[in-house]
């Protein structure tokens, strides 16, 4: 934690973190002055709401669609094919070097021009985030819901309930304590874009900046370009204080 008074120094080589000059707070003016700060931010903000919303709900569907299938071999085999994703890293995607744009070519189809059409971007990143993601948070679920106790199915069942209303009524009430703490482990990196797949994804395109630059990328174009790294961790900084009030006023 200490290492933050970088965000508040003039770094050099030569003073390292503690000896280098005191900047006050000017290491922040360059990204509420650059222009961009609300476009940023807005994308940030609302990339992750849409993570946050579109993950928890697939989740916890392939979760509770797992348990009610019957055939263990089947459940194994889709959970597995799921998880796959969860360890492939997003540099096989990347728009220079990735597998797809490769694989596009050698079939000898035409290639769709996703990196001349910015508005279908949105779609394309929350899309990625969703299957990337899917079998590690389904897991979670899964794991809450086998500790439900089974004699309750049990009784609802004798009492008529249907499969969607034992779902209804049981399933979900009973894990919902692990949809709260994900949850709110969830809102406390809203402020926090997912650097590996913007970067990979989007690369140096700036045709797609207003429609995916967030507050991650934007910082390390500026740091590659200035070698500024008391202005990295100044925003570094306010994202982790915006971050910390959001996840006080989601539990509250």
């Amino acid at each position: 934690m200490s290492g933050i008074v970088l965000a508040f120094k003039k770094y050099t080589y030569a003073g390292g973190i503690w000896g280098s000059k005191w900047n006050g707070l000017r290491n922040f003016n360059f990204f509420f002055k650059s222009g961009q700060a609300t476009l940023v931010m807005r994308n940030t903000v609302l990339y992750n709401i849409a993570f946050i919303v579109v993950n928890t709900f697939m989740q916890l569907a392939v979760a509770i669609f797992l348990t009610e299938i019957k055939s263990k071999k089947f459940r194994k085999v889709s959970q597995s094919f799921m998880f796959l994703p969860y360890f492939i890293s997003w540099v096989m995607f990347s728009s220079d070097y990735g597998f797809l744009n490769r694989l596009i070519r050698l079939i000898g189809a035409n290639e769709i021009s996703f990196y001349t059409t910015p508005k279908v971007w949105p779609f394309i990143l929350i899309f990625f985030n969703f299957w990337k993601s899917i079998g590690y948070g389904s897991v979670l679920y899964l794991a809450a819901i086998m500790g439900v106790d089974l004699e309750r199915y049990e009784a609802a069942a004798s009492d008529g309930a249907n499969v969607f209303q034992r779902i209804w009524r049981i399933t979900i009430p009973s894990i919902m304590p692990t949809i709260v703490i994900l949850f709110l482990l969830s809102v406390g990196g809203i402020f926090k874009g997912n650097f590996d797949m913007f970067y990979n994804l989007v690369g140096n395109n700036g045709l797609l900046y207003k429609y995916t630059d967030v507050i991650d990328t934007l910082t390390f174009r500026a740091l590659m370009t200035n070698k500024d790294f008391g202005m990295s961790a100044a925003i570094g900084l306010f994202q982790s204080v915006l971050c910390f009030i959001t996840v006080l006023l989601a539990n509250k």
